[in-house]
């Protein structure tokens, strides 16, 4: 049952957080307007369209981007400002326990951690597609190859396909072939000079096409000027960039890693990985509000300067352990999902540790 006192704390909770992502979103706006003047004006638009083909992206990515780092600094700043003002001293003296007093911290954490949980799967997805356009659109530094060399990919639990190379603008593909495998022997070979997808008829367009079924020693072979096919792979699941993980509903993105893991593609770390974080960011939330609440809600000496001071280094070290997990993760054997938990694990331990000090 909440109290009069939860609502208190909940409500400056809640208060402080949505004001410091107002001042902070202003603060990263700026800085990005003026890195990035040349190219706004290069690109010839006006102000307003600017705002709404990249800026109506752009905000929500940073406030994802640095949504913990919100929560704990809000949470250090307005429980410090409590604790210079001595609230928490007669609540305490009133036999009020240290579990009981951290019940408004937890749900502020939850409704928080729920709210970018559901973010991260549907809404920043949509707004990162808007940014990641404009940027491949008007700023040169940040363009994207529009075509992939060496593709490989298994179709099914027998059939294995790739091509030389596939162009993702004009979706043509050279140098196609496709083999099913059965009882370690090749069964059917196809092969092509080019594969183009069709949009009309939504299927491949293989040209100079040469067919071989195999069963034993006899061997019947097709020829076919041209040849129409549906495989399990369209155009989109052959694009990959540093943006594609970034643009994809939770939903999507899971399809799309177990297509990936099906062909063996090597794409599939990143994929998981950014799976794997869209659960384990907003988890942080939940820990950087108890450690938040645990080092601030005792009076001392330096006040809320000290207190924030600490959060920052906290948050800086929180930073390091997650960058380095994530690349032992995509450059080395780190599975993708204890890499994203790893900085969780270790902090959760140190909140427990700080809790267990902490007076009763």
């Amino acid at each position: 049952m909440m109290r009069t006192i939860d609502w208190y704390i909940l409500k400056n909770f809640l208060k402080t957080f949505f004001f410091s992502v107002l001042l902070l979103t202003l603060i990263s706006t700026v800085v990005d307007i003026s890195e990035h003047t040349d190219d706004f004006v290069k690109s010839g638009l006006t102000a307003k369209q600017i705002f709404l083909t990249y800026y109506i992206g752009f905000i929500p990515h940073i406030i994802a981007l640095l949504f913990p780092l919100f929560v704990f600094i809000s949470v250090i700043f307005f429980t410090s400002k409590m604790a210079n003002r001595s609230e928490f001293i007669p609540i305490l003296s009133s036999g009020v326990s240290l579990n009981r007093l951290m019940r408004p911290y937890w749900l502020g954490g939850t409704i928080l951690a729920l709210l970018l949980l559901f973010s991260e799967a549907f809404i920043i997805p949509r707004a990162n597609t808007i940014r990641t356009t404009f940027e491949v659109k008007y700023m040169p530094n940040l363009t994207v190859n529009t075509s992939n060399s060496g593709l490989y990919m298994r179709i099914d639990s027998f059939t294995y396909a790739g091509m030389r190379y596939y162009d993702t603008t004009a979706k043509i593909g050279g140098t196609f072939f496709l083999e099913t495998v059965k009882n370690n022997q090749v069964v059917y070979n196809l092969r092509a000079d080019n594969i183009a997808w069709d949009t009309t008829r939504k299927k491949w367009k293989l040209n100079g096409v040469v067919e071989r079924e195999l069963n034993g020693l006899n061997e019947k072979v097709n020829f076919k000027f041209e040849m129409y096919k549906r495989f399990s792979f369209e155009p989109n699941d052959l694009y990959f960039d540093r943006f594609t993980q970034t643009r994809m509903t939770t939903p999507e993105l899971q399809t799309r890693i177990r297509k990936e893991r099906l062909r063996g593609s090597e794409t599939v770390k990143e994929l998981e990985m950014e799976n794997a974080h869209r659960v384990a960011t907003p988890f942080s939330v939940l820990i950087l509000t108890l450690i938040g609440a645990l080092i601030s809600f005792r009076r001392i000496r330096g006040g809320s300067g000290l207190h924030l001071a600490i959060g920052l280094i906290i948050c800086a070290v929180y930073i390091l352990f997650d960058r380095f997990s994530t690349i032992f993760s995509t450059k080395g054997d780190l599975n993708p999902y204890l890499a994203a938990w790893i900085p969780n694990l270790i902090f959760g331990y140190v909140a427990w540790r700080i809790y267990e000090k902490a007076p009763k």
